[in-house]
């Protein structure tokens, strides 16, 4: 299996770097690089058929990933991920052909395994032995499993509230964990600054090419899963927009090969919270690039990004696609996370859980049509959140009072 990875260009500015070297962002701008292919070599010779006869994995996308060696992927088994009817919730919502796209399979158990497989692969093909993240829980968590299966050095640094959770799993698996006072972008800011002392590479968002290629998997299996027939709308849970970006991506390089069914794409829907929506103020202003969010505050921890360092690329992304972007109560969140918990049995994250409530907005003023085929995305499990689900105590029963009663009843 061969990829036909070629070069890496400049988002902005259009600048052609070497793939064989390591790279970061663009050596010019400073904007972000994108994976470039010989798409036409790989039309002429190669059709998607093909990836069907392959392991059920991420990796059965080679020709479209950057790792020229398949010798170099660090791998925890990045299943296809399934794509799910939602009858109940769509009928609630008020649409009739609802999907969700449930990431919660994969390991680390959210859609970050896929970008950091990918960035850690690159790392041990460039000869990469020592990487660090800053971030608000799950990257560094996938990070941390991804390095120790490939035997690198992980340094990760979480704003000082992070859950519990992710930072004993980093632990877990051997990551130096440093919590920041701040935000995600306070934590940013440590990273790049120990990069020279250190000696470590980052693997920021958008701070290196090849996350986003882990992502772009995402729209590749989704493209198949509905038979090369893209759907009417994605609906996307945006931090630091990786994936939004991704889906986009793998979109115009199958309508490049060819591959698609129609040229109809998809809107894109950007997910923010209300507590923090940088890209939904931008847009609306009609900005090409979002100012800082002031005073970030939301339980999804993953929406908690005040400026994404490619606020360009997910505002392009969002106008070419026709979509939009909406921001959503904490409140919508966690009553969203029960209903789809209710209504078809998923555990969403509060990341994932948003998309329902920024759907339920779209139907009711019309943006979204009962008939179209609308997939949310849900970026994780509910499983890291239980402490926001609140409740009564289930009751407490002694059975062994009720078997003495049921002997004393027989006797």
């Amino acid at each position: 299996m061969k990829s036909y990875f070629t070069h890496l260009e400049c988002s902005a500015c259009g600048q052609a770097c070497d793939p064989r070297r390591v790279q970061t962002t663009c050596p010019d701008c400073g904007q972000p690089l994108l994976a470039r292919y010989d798409l036409a070599t790989l039309r002429r010779s190669f059709s998607p058929e093909r990836w069907e006869e392959r392991p059920a994995t991420m990796w059965r996308y080679r020709e479209l990933l950057p790792v020229f060696d398949e010798r170099n992927i660090v791998s925890l088994g990045e299943t296809i991920t399934p794509l799910l009817p939602l009858p109940r919730l769509g009928e609630a919502l008020g649409l009739t052909d609802l999907w969700l796209k449930d990431e919660t399979r994969l390991p680390t158990g959210t859609f970050k395994a896929r970008g950091l497989a990918m960035a850690v692969s690159k790392c041990v093909e460039l000869g990469i032995k020592r990487v660090a993240i800053p971030s608000a829980g799950n990257a560094a968590e996938a990070l941390s499993a991804y390095a120790a299966r490939a035997g690198l050095e992980c340094f990760v640094f979480l704003p000082e509230d992070a859950p519990l959770a992710n930072r004993r799993v980093c632990q877990a698996a051997g990551a130096r964990v440093f919590r920041v006072k701040g935000l995600i972008g306070d934590a940013g800011r440590l990273v790049q600054q120990g990069r020279e002392e250190h000696g470590w590479f980052d693997v920021s968002t958008f701070k290196e090419p090849y996350r986003l290629e882990g992502k772009k998997t995402m729209g590749l299996e989704l493209a198949e899963q509905f038979r090369w027939e893209l759907p009417d709308a994605i609906v996307y849970p945006t931090g630091g927009g990786t994936g939004l970006v991704g889906f986009w991506k793998a979109f115009e390089e199958l309508g490049a090969l060819g591959w698609l069914r129609s040229e109809k794409r998809p809107q894109m829907i950007a997910v923010q919270a209300e507590g923090c929506a940088p890209i939904v103020r931008a847009f609306h202003e009609g900005r090409d690039e979002a100012e800082p969010w002031e005073g970030a505050r939301t339980i999804a921890g993953g929406l908690r990004v005040p400026k994404p360092f490619a606020d360009r690329l997910i505002l392009r992304v969002l106008r070419e696609s026709g979509g939009t972007a909406v921001a959503v109560s904490d409140r919508e969140i966690l009553e969203s996370m029960k209903q789809l918990a209710r209504a078809e049995g998923l555990l969403a994250s509060p990341e994932g859980a948003a998309t329902v409530a920024v759907v339920r907005k779209l139907v009711r003023e019309g943006f979204l049509q009962r008939d179209e085929r609308v997939v949310l995305l849900n970026s994780g499990t509910l499983l890291k959140h239980v402490d926001l689900i609140e409740g009564p105590e289930p009751p407490v029963l002694d059975a062994a009072a009720r078997r003495s009663r049921d002997h004393e009843d027989q006797g």
